[in-house]
């Protein structure tokens, strides 16, 4: 019968409080013998200290404390609103009310610790339970609390020498050289995170590190005009490059470029993008207008910037970094390109000594491939009438896998 005749009638906002209360340890049977009490923060000012507010219910046998903020407050009331509705008998209409859940915390006497206003300090369970070692505890335990606070003693003293020693560093090199030391050194992980996309399960050379992974159609479609310009280089031109000191991986192979068609076309465009990228390993940073002056197409620099650089703020501005592990990675794609434009042969120790990269380290990136060894006898370029070994690497199906060999230590006998 009552639900067929009370009605919701929305209350206007005022400012009384109103509250749920839930006592942690139980329910209240006689709630009127409880008093409550209702305080507000002085503060209306600030805005987040006007709404607090703090409820105590007091018997006699114990009080109640409750509030609506600090750590011993609910979180629900962030998340939902609560609401009270209140019925009139007499006009059978209900009255809601904005309502916050507060939870009733006993209060014990003799709990609570005294405070100075200098230093408020509460004790902690671990610390409460050392206090009782130290009353009660056994002689076992009073050496493991005293080796325990010796240890901890001992870690504090390690953590100010390494700051002390971290703050002398900052103030002898400076921010911007420890954070360029950073960018160097944050990826000296494993090398095969800088291979170019491989195809293990391919059936012919040449797909195992597809083309058009290096060089989409787009791009090397963005290459023609430089690629001409490269194909239309004269023998004197390349002599004068020869005599500078030019890059020797680009220089073989525009000696020996097809005459004509589009094998001429095709390794003179990539013969440009290979220097090119020869060019970018040498770089500390790179700006996005890095090989306009060279013709670079914008779709080239944009693509080098993505892959090859790390971005670091300075200043408030961005900066493209060429790190060691971005050079790593430029010297598996120069490879890669190197297998595609020598009929899947390379020769390793032009391409180390064109990068500026170790011997050892231009090892380990072709052994990461799965690349073929070989060396074999080169004519030397700056010592006329002698010759060099030089490493030569394939790529043949199936790769091969080379055992990363791992230096250990031998134990001593136990006599």
């Amino acid at each position: 019968m009552m639900a067929t005749t009370c009605a919701w009638q929305p209350c206007e906002e005022t400012e009384q409080d109103e509250f749920l209360v839930q006592f942690s340890n139980g329910h209240v049977k006689n709630a009127e013998q409880l008093e409550f009490k209702l305080f507000k923060h002085t503060d209306e000012v600030n805005p987040r200290k006007k709404n607090r507010r703090i409820v105590v219910a007091e018997s006699d046998r114990l009080s109640y404390v409750g509030s609506n903020f600090g750590s011993g407050s609910l979180q629900c009331n962030n998340l939902c609103r609560y609401f009270v509705g209140v019925l009139d008998k007499r006009t059978m209409q209900m009255k809601v009310h904005n309502a916050q859940l507060l939870s009733m915390q006993p209060v014990i006497p003799g709990e609570s610790v005294a405070t100075d206003e200098n230093t408020i300090k509460a004790d902690t369970y671990r610390d409460k339970v050392d206090a009782l070692i130290e009353a009660f505890g056994t002689t076992k335990q009073k050496r493991a609390l005293t080796s325990r606070r010796l240890n901890q003693v001992g870690n504090d003293t390690l953590h100010q020498a390494v700051a002390r020693a971290a703050s002398n560093i900052i103030d002898q090199k400076g921010v911007e050289a420890l954070q360029n030391a950073v960018i160097e050194t944050e990826t000296q992980t494993d090398t095969a995170v800088f291979l170019p996309p491989c195809n293990t399960e391919a059936n012919k050379p040449e797909d195992v590190y597809p083309f058009d992974q290096l060089l989409s159609p787009i791009e090397f479609d963005a290459l023609k005009d430089v690629g001409v310009k490269m194909a239309e280089l004269t023998p004197e031109d390349l002599q004068k490059m020869r005599d500078d000191g030019s890059q020797q991986t680009v220089l073989q192979h525009l000696e020996l470029l097809p005459k004509e068609g589009a094998a001429r076309e095709r390794l003179s465009r990539c013969a440009w993008y290979l220097s090119f990228l020869i060019k970018v390993s040498q770089q500390k940073r790179l700006n996005h207008k890095f090989g306009m002056a060279d013709g670079c197409p914008r779709i080239i620099i944009n693509k080098v910037l993505k892959n090859f650089t790390v971005e670091s703020f300075h200043n408030g501005s961005l900066r493209n970094t060429v790190s060691t592990s971005m050079r790593m990675k430029l010297a598996s794609h120069c490879l890669a390109l190197l297998l595609h434009m020598g009929d899947q042969t390379a020769n390793l120790t032009r391409l180390h000594r064109d990068l500026r990269i170790s011997d050892v380290k231009m090892l380990e990136l072709a052994k990461a491939m799965g690349l073929t060894l070989s060396r074999q006898l080169a004519y030397n370029t700056e010592e006329s009438g002698t010759q060099d070994e030089h490493r030569i690497v394939s790529l043949v199906i199936p790769l091969v896998r080379y055992e990363r060999r791992v230096d250990r230590r031998k134990r001593k006998k136990m006599r």
